[in-house]
């Protein structure tokens, strides 16, 4: 009995040291980068938003970024069009330097900000959406609120709507989707305590993307000086579940033009230990993909010798993307 109290004496004490060091660094003075690009509010919120390249009577390519990740993720894809057309790309409310509003995360509001915020920031139609992973399904939504706005749809190892039927996502009501839930508040009370930014601060950034620059990667730090971030993306991963039903009754574009961009790079062995044939997951997955060049009568589907991440961070996956785009954009142009 006295080992058990002396081994949650030992946790508590630890933990408060912890969140009081924590705190001293805070008070110390960690301040985050300048943002690249611009604040813009939208309805009292003020969203980052970063564009390169000129403005012109060509498609402007609008990026809508992972759940959590911001807007320095996708740095080659931006370098490696900017000569090519204009390239925006923003950070969801919560996320990167964007402020957190009050607003639910469902898709249809995060498409109507996104519409917004376009306006305010002097950004015109037509537009190329851009979507990763949980951003395929808010651009699928804006497609269809604002159809004559969209030029094209590119889907960048996009969230397949059946995501939980078929590949295993966490139920609403499972223990495993409450847990990370869970684990979201914890790790929000250790960054807005300071504690996240000072491990950060010896280990280097948590979330830097493989492939990026050091500088670019050296702004990720940025993202756990506080729990904003993580709040923002709790806050979207509540409405999961539902923006996916609504996203899967979305499934007709006509003739507007799609490219699907599909990673293929998957760690086997974890799932061999779960009892899993990689390669037919691998299969059943990029025809999942392809689904998504259904819901047009144009479209095209790219493998990509990348992860989730690495098809976008890593300069020679992000070139073949940018290759794809531009030829996208000279079809539409004929």
């Amino acid at each position: 009995m006295k080992i058990i109290k002396r081994f949650f004496l030992f946790i508590s004490v630890s933990i408060t040291l912890l969140v009081l060091a924590g705190l001293i660094f805070r008070l110390l003075g960690a301040e985050p980068n300048q943002p690249e690009g611009k604040l813009i509010a939208v309805d009292g919120v003020k969203f980052h938003i970063n564009a390169t390249g000129k403005k012109s009577n060509k498609p402007t390519l609008v990026i809508e970024g992972g759940g959590g990740l911001p807007t320095e993720y996708y740095h080659w894809l931006s370098e490696g069009l900017k000569d090519s057309l204009r390239v925006v790309r923003y950070d969801r409310s919560g996320v990167g330097y964007s402020e957190l509003g009050n607003t639910p995360r469902d898709a249809e509001t995060i498409a109507k900000e996104l519409r917004k915020l376009l306006k305010n920031a002097g950004e015109s139609p037509p537009y190329i959406l851009a979507g990763h992973s949980i951003g395929g399904t808010y651009i699928r939504v804006f497609t269809k609120l604002y159809p004559n706005e969209v030029a094209a749809v590119v889907f960048i190892d996009a969230t397949h709507p059946e995501q939980v039927e078929r590949f295993n996502a966490a139920p609403v009501s499972s223990f495993r989707f409450k847990s990370v839930i869970w684990g979201l508040n914890v790790a929000t009370f250790f960054a807005d305590a300071g504690v996240l930014g000072l491990i950060e601060s010896f280990t280097g950034p948590t979330f830097a993307g493989d492939g990026l620059p050091k500088e670019i990667n050296n702004r990720m730090r940025d993202m756990l000086l506080n729990g904003k971030g993580l709040r923002g993306y709790k806050s979207e991963l509540e409405n999961y579940h539902s923006n996916l039903k609504l996203a899967k009754i979305i499934n007709q574009f006509e003739a507007l033009p799609i490219r699907v961009f599909t990673a293929i790079k998957i760690d086997k062995e974890s799932y061999r230990e779960r009892g899993i044939n990689p390669q037919k997951y691998l299969n059943k997955f990029i025809e999942s993909q392809k689904e998504f060049i259904d819901l047009s009568c144009i479209g095209k589907q790219v493998l990509i010798d990348g992860n989730h991440q690495t098809i976008f961070t890593k300069k020679k996956n992000a070139d073949i993307i940018c290759r794809e785009i531009v030829q996208l954009l000279k079809e539409l142009k004929s």
